[in-house]
């Protein structure tokens, strides 16, 4: 004899499907536009002329997103739980906050005239930020997203202020003083100051924390400093206005973008010599290597792009299109 369901039960089996189908569109809202998930790891571009944020993803290259960024972002860092994305606004003195679940803009730390150059210590706690207006550097701790202390430094116009990978040092590139400015971050002061070239800029550690890779724009050199004696250890030729400067994460090579040459210089770390040269957009500035090291992403400010290179090749992938002026790149 075969089983006869009863009639009623099917309506009722059906509303329930349809409920459940309403709760999970409930849970993922079709508007709602989150980060992707942490394993992917993205570029974050700061575009000066049209004050946004590019949001590429690194596994396609393709811009997943466009974010606020305040009115002319230079300088950011990226939280270690990916939550909040700190940029300097130079034009305003502050540091703008992004909050990158809502995709909108947060609270604003004011900083003083004209920051720059922003990074994160290594254990995700504090965010510098070079002052230039006020020659010192704005820590903000991040457990609170507040301005917590200010360290002075002695060169003039400090662009960029960069932790080494054991976060007990800071590096300081002073624009018009020509020279690293170097703090002991734990005593929150400055020990050393090393000469370098015109216009110091992008500054790069390699892994161990040993040496120190300084672009210098006005010289064409990088200079590589002793972390320990803080003496200079070679000086190298690059391109015309070298500027940004990344670090793989191997150690073995290290890159300086060139803006005058359009071109990236790659530097052998056991000759400190150049090895190869890779053209890229115009104006190349800062830069970002991905965690495994297999593409480096370029900041070409007059090109409006990031061109993306391959790291094991040295080759020219593709140019992905952003906004104005890109400032650089940082990756998470």
């Amino acid at each position: 004899m075969t089983a006869r369901r009863h009639p009623s039960l099917l309506p009722a089996t059906w509303a329930m499907f349809l409920a459940l189908c309403a709760l999970l569109c409930i849970a993922a809202p079709a508007g709602a536009q989150s980060t992707p998930p942490s394993a992917t790891a993205l570029a974050y571009v700061p575009n000066e002329g049209t004050g946004t944020i590019s949001v590429i993803d690194t596994a396609t290259d393709q811009v997943i997103a466009e974010l606020p960024g305040g009115s002319k972002p230079r300088g950011l860092a990226v939280g270690t739980d990916r939550r909040w994305l700190y940029v300097s606004d130079q034009p305003r003195n502050r540091l703008q906050l992004v909050d990158l679940g809502a995709r909108t803009l947060g609270a604003t730390i004011a900083l003083g005239e004209s920051p720059e150059g922003v990074s994160i210590s290594p254990d995700g706690r504090w965010v510098v930020a070079a002052v230039e207006g006020k020659n010192e550097i704005a820590v903000t701790d991040t457990r609170n997203n507040a301005l917590a202390f200010s360290i002075k430094v002695h060169g003039r116009n400090p662009e960029h202020a960069v932790f080494s990978p054991n976060g007990r040092l800071l590096f300081v590139s002073a624009e018009e003083g020509e020279a690293v400015d170097i703090i002991d971050f734990p005593a929150r002061k400055q020990v050393a100051q090393v000469a370098v070239g015109a216009r110091p800029r992008g500054i790069g550690f390699l892994p161990d924390g040993s040496r120190a890779y300084i672009a210098t724009e006005n010289a064409n050199e990088v200079f590589v400093v002793d972390t320990v004696k803080f003496a200079i250890l070679a000086r190298i030729k690059a391109g015309l206005r070298a500027n940004g400067i990344a670090v793989h994460p191997s150690g073995r090579e290290v890159y300086v973008s060139n803006g005058g040459d359009a071109n990236v210089s790659v530097i052998d770390t056991a000759s400190n010599q150049v090895v190869a040269t890779i053209p890229v957009g115009q104006r190349p500035w800062n830069m970002a290597l991905t965690p495994d090291g297999k593409k480096l992403y370029v900041a070409n400010g007059r090109s409006n792009s990031v061109t993306v290179i391959d790291t094991a090749s040295r080759t020219r992938l593709r140019d992905v299109a952003v906004g104005k002026l890109p400032w650089g790149v940082v990756i998470r």
